[in-house]
């Protein structure tokens, strides 16, 4: 197995916090899905910010930036039941990996984690 690409992410929470108060922030940077568990959930600041890390952070590792066409809203993260963030992966996002890499095959780790002040992201892509 071989890793493709690596990005991190670190981003002021404040900077988020101020952001949410802006509606259209919400829906240009994030998913149907990521604002309707975002509802549920008590501390928003953090989760939006964790989520605009990884996002950052993803975009870091498969080399391209937001550009063509793919944009925040084409990453979705989710939790799995024991709470692990993971990417969705559409097909949009598999052309991209697979244009970019020339690979058929790929994983991506996401690590996650905040503290009072700032919120941090790391991915890994990696062929199978």
């Amino acid at each position: 197995m071989k890793i493709l690409g690596i990005g991190v992410d670190i981003v002021d929470n404040s900077r988020i916090k101020k952001s949410l108060k802006n509606n259209l922030f919400i829906k240009r940077i994030f998913t149907t899905k990521e604002i309707y568990i975002g509802k549920k959930i008590k501390d928003k600041n953090s989760y939006y910010a964790k989520r605009f890390a990884a996002k950052e952070a993803f975009c870091k590792a498969i080399g391209t930036g937001f550009r063509d066409g793919f944009n925040f809203r084409d990453i979705s993260i989710v939790n799995n039941k024991l709470g692990k963030p993971f990417f969705l992966i559409t097909d949009k996002i598999n052309k991209i990996i697979k244009n970019q890499f020339k690979v058929s095959s790929f994983n991506f780790f996401l690590s996650i984690s905040d503290e009072k002040k700032y919120s941090i992201a790391y991915v890994i892509l990696q062929k199978k």
